[in-house]
């Protein structure tokens, strides 16, 4: 609990509109998409960068934590005042576009502006900005760089990290700093810019970032692979990819995602399917989409597809994909609780890793329907329990712990865009060793010596 003088000094930098420690607000800043909670002790917007020193300046004297918040849409904990202390959040003042530089293609935002916000603003003007996650109506750009987030474009267009060129951040101490340049290249002094990406809000809070644009595609297509099995469909992905298929995203959904969409959706498709492939091709000729097409339908078929659809108008391209956007929350009649984790694998090794993942989903006679971005390797695995059986919840944390030491084993990583927060940080063990850890631990000391800014996240 922050003593009263503190909130006191908070208005004195921000202003009285700007400091909230009654209860309605310090309930709705201490949850995320994780459902956990965790009260604030105040809740303050900052106006301006120079808002934001000035804050970092007094709560590092008097070793207050600070929790930079976007939207709260992390399925992680990144956002979650675990420690108390304030809430910084961005979305009241800093949420501007500040500049759209067509010449050298790039954007200048301010970290409280919505990603599709952005998307829609530079389309207009032939444009375009690839990041796409699933909260992307809402989630915000500072958050989207914190945490790295991903999309389903990010089979052809890569994640957040590939958009930024240059950021302005504070460190704890006040100091403002930048990093990266508005240029193509910059390979002069360490890639700062780069260790404040997927950082969680841990080291700095980001003030403006600078984010690659590229021309928008003037064509798209959808297109749906229809398999009898899950190894079917994941040969397929690889495959495809290896014979110079290029899709901008390539979504697989199990059967027993399947089976939930149709029934809470009411979706329209195969009994017999048992994994779908759903994505896009796009390009600036239709030659271009015709070839793509081709060669995924050609390499779906000769690895067991029943069936390839092509949407040929808008209204059959969201018929198509209705059933991807609908995963998520029809696969909530297998249980009241979902353990969702985004584990990433090898694209090759996408068939072993999901039988194996099942056979641990049996072994504790649990449901595990998986769905997510299989053109990039990154799959969304769904361990569902009842939430109000304490029995059944150990299970499923079990179930996750094997389903983890199976995905480092294989090369692959906890997390594929979600990041670690507070619900996968036990597990950073796993996956690093002392060493890579201690290296973790200095880094963090050496932007946060008091350890103010999101503490007890990512393990550290």
């Amino acid at each position: 609990m922050i003593a009263s003088q503190t909130v006191e000094s908070l208005r004195e930098i921000v202003g009285d509109e700007n400091v909230y420690s009654d209860k309605a607000h310090l309930r709705a800043y201490s949850y995320d998409a994780t459902r956990t909670y965790y009260e604030p002790d105040a809740v303050v917007f900052p106006r301006d960068e120079e808002d934001v020193s000035r804050i970092l300046t007094y709560c590092n004297h008097h070793k207050i934590p600070i929790v930079p918040r976007g939207a709260g849409s992390g399925f992680t904990g990144g956002a979650l005042p675990a420690s108390g202390g304030i809430v910084l959040g961005f979305e009241k003042h800093m949420n501007k576009i500040l500049e759209i530089d067509r010449e050298n293609m790039l954007a200048i935002v301010q970290p409280g502006v919505v990603n599709k916000d952005l998307q829609r603003h530079v389309e207009a003007m032939g444009l375009f900005y690839p990041p796409d996650p699933a909260s992307e109506e809402y989630s915000t750009l500072g958050g989207n760089v914190s945490e790295n987030a991903g999309g389903m474009r990010a089979a052809k267009y890569g994640l957040t990290k590939d958009y930024v060129m240059a950021l302005r951040a504070v460190l704890p101490n006040g100091d403002v700093i930048r990093a990266g340049k508005r240029t193509i290249k910059d390979v002069a002094g360490y890639n700062i810019a780069g260790i404040l990406t997927a950082s969680e809000g841990t080291l700095a809070v980001l003030t403006e970032l600078t984010l690659k644009l590229i021309p928008k595609p003037r064509y798209a297509k959808s297109y749906m692979g229809i398999f009898p099995d899950v190894e079917a469909a994941m040969n397929a992905v690889f495959k495809s990819l290896a014979e110079g298929a290029n899709p901008v995203a390539m979504e697989f959904l199990d059967a027993l995602v399947v089976r939930a969409v149709k029934a809470k959706l009411g979706i329209e498709l195969p009994e017999e399917a048992g994994a779908l492939l759903i994505g896009d091709v796009d390009g600036n000729v239709p030659e271009e989409l015709d070839f793509q097409l081709e060669v995924l339908e050609n390499s779906f078929k000769e690895n067991g597809a029943q069936e390839f659809r092509v949407a040929e108008d808008p209204k059959e391209r969201e018929k198509l994909w209705k059933g991807r956007r609908g995963a998520s929350p029809s696969i909530t009649m297998y249980g009241s609780k979902k353990l969702n984790e985004d584990i990433s694998v090898p694209r090759s090794l996408l068939p072993e890793a999901l039988k194996r993942i099942y056979a641990i989903g049996e072994k504790y006679g649990l449901v595990v329907p998986c769905f997510g971005h299989a053109g990039d390797g990154n799959i969304h695995v769904n361990v569902m329990v009842d939430g109000s059986d304490p029995e059944e919840l150990e299970k499923g944390h079990k179930a996750i712990r094997e389903i983890f030491e199976l995905v480092v084993e294989m090369g692959g990583t906890l997390s594929g865009e979600h990041g670690i927060g507070l619900s996968k940080a036990e597990f950073m063990n796993l996956a690093f060793t002392p060493a890579e850890m201690e290296l973790f631990h200095r880094i963090k000391h050496a932007f946060d010596p008091n350890n103010i800014l999101n503490p007890g996240k990512m393990g550290l």
